[in-house]
């Protein structure tokens, strides 16, 4: 029996087919490849945030390996004799010194110090509005809790990262931003003291905490990045990215466009507008000129000294404790007014961040897959939640500048800092208030839109006086938009005993969790059902309405509301 050989296939002709030709030979790529080049991901607008956070840390690992080939990690002094005429013959640290040269003395130095400043400013503040996009439209919810925790970890990380990053030219600004980390370090009871001498290795300042800090920044937790970032990619793609309702799209589909070409392709390009953009603000806008703070001295302290916008709320909730809120137990001093603002209360935000996705689970009793995103005025309370976190955020952020405020506004800062103490406490529950009465107004509008139509300003008055309006109905996509979400109802507790009499395992907590669902639901506005909506759409006497008077005045598919019992038109 004859065998026939297959057919070979033809040679790769261009340089670039032959290495693909090579590579997936040799690795296999073709598979995958296949598999997900044609996954289809969304488009909207909010999920370019986390794009750009992703495109601003890969600018910072650019600029950063450039800027690791010139500056010194090390605060050993040494006599200045650069092109900086001020420090002409001033004994400075190497780390100082360092980083003044590579802004004036390396071609590019300055402009690449700027990006990489901008950059992380840019990384943390899309990092942070990304969260807040997850958080108000629902995203954290099964199967997506681990995404949830890990971007957490990476915001958090991001802003060790920035502190430890501006930390190291050791200037005045940086040297009285680590003195407030020490304070921090060694107000914590039992174990403050070893982690402060094992960091700085030994009082502060040290001369082992600049060259250990710089091992953290360049190395350990850009390790801890890329591998948190990747993980969090990993489980975008395997869970699939979640979409904005709307008519053809459910959980179990993703409407958008193929990974291969379209995305690719909209992605390079908004990296190289994001880069762009960067790069202008960092050429037009000087940040963190440290010739101008001069080099770090333990004695003086630079007078309104405000550190990057992200440690700007640790530093106001720092300022708004009262100094004399100290302990003596035993001749050990427990620092209150240090250890409350910036330890415990950071910590405990932190958790609650952490944990939402199971609190909330608890609340609803819905262990679901949810693909499908949520308008946040559907989600009152999670929204009020939201608005109440960033209300508190944003006044100790104000407060961290009470003294540039004060100097600016011309107001008293004790009056400022006074303020801020009842503010913190009192500004949030009203938002809170005020946000979930907003988003169940605007619940009510939708329902009234849907049953009745858009308000078109046209009104009819009838022979009786009585005066009408005509309503436009709404788009089946509109409609869909507005009536798709769950309607969540308070959880009621089951019984205490099984059916033999036995207590039931877990009863004990069906107090906390009847309690936590009449908060998230008790105040809520359900969505139109079908059969309300077919007989709102029925329209009854109004037809009898339109043959009375014998002309078209209202049109087929609109609906006539009574807007005024009586008066003139």
């Amino acid at each position: 029996m004859s065998q026939t050989a297959a057919p070979a296939r033809p040679a790769p002709k261009t340089t670039a087919a032959k290495l693909a030709g090579f590579a997936d030979s040799r690795l296999g790529l073709t598979g995958p490849i296949k598999a997900n080049a044609r996954k289809i991901f969304p488009d909207h607008w909010s999920f370019m945030l986390g794009e750009i956070a992703l495109y601003s840390f890969v600018i910072l690992l650019l600029t950063g390996v450039f800027l690791t080939f010139f500056y010194i990690p090390s605060v050993g002094l040494v006599e200045y004799d650069g092109p900086y005429e001020p420090m002409q013959g001033k004994l400075v640290s190497e780390a100082f010194a360092s980083t003044v040269n590579m802004s004036f003395e390396v071609r590019g130095g300055l402009l690449m110090r700027q990006i990489h400043h901008w950059s992380a400013l840019v990384f943390v503040a899309s990092t942070v509005v990304h969260m807040m996009r997850v958080f108000f439209t629902g995203a954290f919810r099964r199967p997506r809790e681990l995404n949830w925790v890990i971007g957490a970890v990476l915001a958090l990380l991001a802003i060790v990262e920035g502190f430890a990053g501006y930390s190291l030219p050791d200037d005045l600004l940086s040297g009285t931003g680590l003195r407030i980390a020490s304070a921090i370090i060694l107000s914590i009871p039992l174990i403050g003291t070893y982690v402060h001498f094992f960091a700085f290795g030994g009082e502060f300042p040290g001369e082992a905490f600049i060259p250990r800090l710089y091992t953290i920044h360049v190395l350990l937790v850009p390790a801890i990045f890329l591998a948190l970032i990747a993980a969090h990619l990993f489980l975008v793609v395997l869970h699939k990215h979640t979409q904005y309702p709307g008519p053809g799209r459910t959980n179990s589909n993703v409407v958008g466009y193929p990974l291969l070409p379209v995305y690719i392709a909209k992605a390079g390009g908004f990296f190289f507008i994001v880069f762009g953009v960067i790069a202008l603000i960092s050429a037009l806008v000087q940040i963190n000129p440290v010739w101008s703070y001069g080099p770090y001295d333990p004695s003086p302290v630079t007078a309104g000294a405000q550190p990057d916008w992200y440690m700007g709320w640790l530093d106001g909730a720092v300022r708004v404790m009262p100094g004399w809120l100290e302990v003596v137990l035993f001749e050990w001093t427990l620092s209150l007014n240090i250890l409350i603002p910036a330890v415990v209360i950071p910590g405990l935000l932190t958790t609650v961040l952490v944990a939402y996705p199971w609190i909330e689970r608890l609340a609803t009793g819905d262990a679901r897959e949810h693909h499908l995103l949520d308008r946040p005025r559907n989600a009152p309370t999670r929204t009020g939640l939201g608005v109440m976190g960033l209300t508190f955020y944003v006044i100790l952020w104000a407060n961290g500048g009470n003294d540039i405020l004060a100097t600016h506004l011309h107001l008293s800062i004790n009056d400022i800092t006074r303020a801020t103490g009842v503010l913190m406490f009192v500004a949030p529950p009203i938002a809170y208030v005020i946000t979930k009465r907003i988003c169940l107004g605007l619940q009510r509008r939708d329902r009234d839109r849907v049953l009745h139509g858009v308000e078109t300003g046209q009104v009819f008055r009838l022979d009786t006086g009585e005066v009408l309006e005509r309503h436009a109905p709404m788009s089946a996509y509109d409609q869909w938009t507005l009536v798709q979400h769950d309607a969540y109802t308070p959880i009621e507790p089951g019984p205490a005993t099984d059916a033999n009499g036995v207590k039931r395992k877990g009863a004990w907590a069906d107090g906390i969790t009847r309690r936590l669902s009449r908060f998230y639901f008790e105040d809520r506005v359900d969505p139109v059902t079908p059969a309300e909506l077919a007989a709102a759409h029925s329209h009854g006497d109004h037809d009898a309405i339109d043959a009375a008077h014998g002309h078209d005045a209202l049109d087929s598919g609109t609906e006539v509301r009574r807007e005024v019992g009586s008066g003139q038109a």
